[in-house]
Parts: C-alpha cells; sequence; structure tokens
C-alpha cells in the first residue's frame, strides 16, 4: 500500500479548505433577507406616517400588522398602537443588526479576512472577533429581540391568553440563562488559554 504524497495531500488539503467559498451564498442570502426587513421597516413607518394624517386604510394595516384587538375598531392612532408599531420597527432594527453581526461577523471568521483594519468604518468589535465572541454576541443579540417581542406582548396583554404570556416569559428566561451560561464558558476557556500562554512562558 503506496501512502500519499505530500503534493496530494497539500492538494487535498486546499480542496477541502476552499470549501468554505460554499457559504458565500449563503451569506448573500442574507443580504437579501436584509432588504426586505429595510423595505418592510419602510412599509411600516409610511402606514404609520399616512395614520397620523387619518387614513384609515392605513390604520387598518398597522392594526392588521401588530395583531392589535379591541372592543371597537379604532378610527384613529391611540397610544397603544403608536408603542406597539414603533416596539415593532425597533424589532425589525434589532433583528437587522443580528443580520449584519452574522453577515461581517461569519465571513470574516468562516470564510475569507475582510482587511477592514484601515477603514474609518470598521465595526469595534469585529476587530477582535472570533467564533467565541461572535457567539456571545448572537446569544445577547437574540436577548434583546426576545425582550422587545416580550414587551410587545405585554403591552397588548389583554388580547393573548395567559398560557401564551407564561410561556414567552419561561422561553425568554431560558434565552438569559443561555446567554450567561455561553458568556461564562467563553469567560473560562479565555482564563485557561491565559493560563496555556503563561505555563509555555515559563518553559
Amino acid at each position: 500500500m503506496t501512502l500519499p504524497t505530500r503534493r496530494q495531500a497539500n492538494g487535498l488539503s486546499r480542496f477541502i479548505f476552499a470549501s468554505r467559498w460554499l457559504q458565500l451564498p449563503l451569506y448573500l442570502g442574507l443580504i437579501a433577507a436584509q432588504g426586505v426587513y429595510v423595505y418592510n421597516f419602510w412599509l411600516e413607518l409610511l402606514h404609520l406616517l399616512e395614520a397620523v394624517f387619518h387614513s384609515q386604510t392605513a390604520l387598518q394595516a398597522l392594526v392588521s400588522s401588530i395583531g392589535y384587538k379591541a372592543e371597537s375598531v379604532p378610527t384613529q392612532l391611540n397610544e397603544e398602537i403608536i408603542m406597539l408599531v414603533i416596539l415593532g420597527l425597533i424589532d425589525v432594527v434589532m433583528i437587522s443588526n443580528l443580520l449584519i453581526m452574522v453577515i461581517v461577523g461569519g465571513y470574516e471568521t468562516f470564510v475569507s479576512r475582510m482587511y477592514l483594519e484601515e477603514h474609518p468604518d470598521q465595526p469595534e468589535w469585529l476587530s477582535h472577533v472570533n467564533a467565541s465572541v461572535l457567539k456571545v454576541k448572537l446569544a445577547m443579540a437574540i436577548i434583546g429581540i426576545s425582550s422587545i417581542h416580550l414587551l410587545k406582548t405585554f403591552i397588548n396583554a389583554a388580547n393573548y391568553d395567559e398560557k401564551v404570556l407564561v410561556w414567552q416569559t419561561v422561553i425568554h428566561i431560558a434565552f438569559l440563562l443561555s446567554a450567561m451560561a455561553i458568556a461564562y464558558t467563553d469567560k473560562l476557556l479565555n482564563q485557561t488559554r491565559v493560563i496555556g500562554h503563561e505555563a509555555d512562558a515559563h518553559h
């Protein structure tokens, strides 16, 4: 049985390493999804502005999109509807921020360097991003999104079953505990790396 030559092994390694570019269509797809969120944001904002000027069509579109229910059909904006719409817009922005972190951080970490060190708009977090840091930041972003959804539910609590309120709260707490566990695990791993580097330095 003949062993593979060094050139064959290197060629296979390069092929396997080049397979990371298969992720590129995934990130391009997320950019397209970002475009959908931008369109949805401006559509909701346009409906809100039209409803301010007493457009019943825009008002009903808002009421339908936020799932607002009342004993009588609202004929004008009220504080509760405005708050729910604004929370929905904030939710879109936070999910969009999450997409940016996944697209930029994921591409930088798993596909290819972007060489943005000299770029004036380089995000501060990107300078020290790795898979562990990205995981913690994504967990924190998901908690923020969950918090917005929970707040929207509590504002519109009269239209939800009690079980829905309880389960949304439980799920939010689960997200929070998961993020804390991820952050703690990352801290332990960093401490282990520091101890390992110090031990290597002594040798």
